[in-house]
């Protein structure tokens, strides 16, 4: 279940207008760690041309938002071993309205957080540039 500002949302028509994606923070309530990222709404996928045809197709569709809880490798794997996906809390930070809008501000969220400073983000990097490791 996700969350902004302590309301549930649970589908795209709960968000304003115009949402591209959004920044969010997970928390795995039993350890207390934390990851910030961000998900688009709608994926876009080429298909290859129907036969007899040469121009590929495009198709878009709803991502998997709604049970989403992270790309990073440690995240993935507290949810999997996980029994009850209430252990993790769900939030969204702040709505995009545009891909490169989602990218700034997860980043900032990232930089204003900290995330790679402390022991409690599960995030070990931010933007593949800047590691936690450089900080110890």
């Amino acid at each position: 279940m996700w969350y902004y500002e302590n309301k549930v949302i649970e589908s795209i028509e709960d968000m304003p207008e115009g949402t591209f994606g959004f920044v969010y923070q997970v928390t795995h309530i039993p350890t207390g760690l934390k990851y910030i990222g961000k998900k688009q709404l709608i994926s876009n996928r080429t298909l290859p041309p129907l036969k007899g045809t040469k121009r590929k197709r495009k198709i878009q569709k709803e991502s998997d938002w709604k049970t989403y809880h992270g790309s990073q490798a440690e995240i993935k794997t507290l949810v999997k071993e996980s029994k009850d996906k209430s252990e993790f809390r769900r939030d969204i930070l702040q709505y995009c309205k545009t891909k490169k809008q989602l990218t700034y501000f997860e980043i900032k969220w990232q930089f204003v957080l900290g995330v790679i400073e402390t022991e409690e983000w599960i995030n070990n990097n931010i933007l593949g540039k800047f590691y936690g490791k450089d900080f110890d």
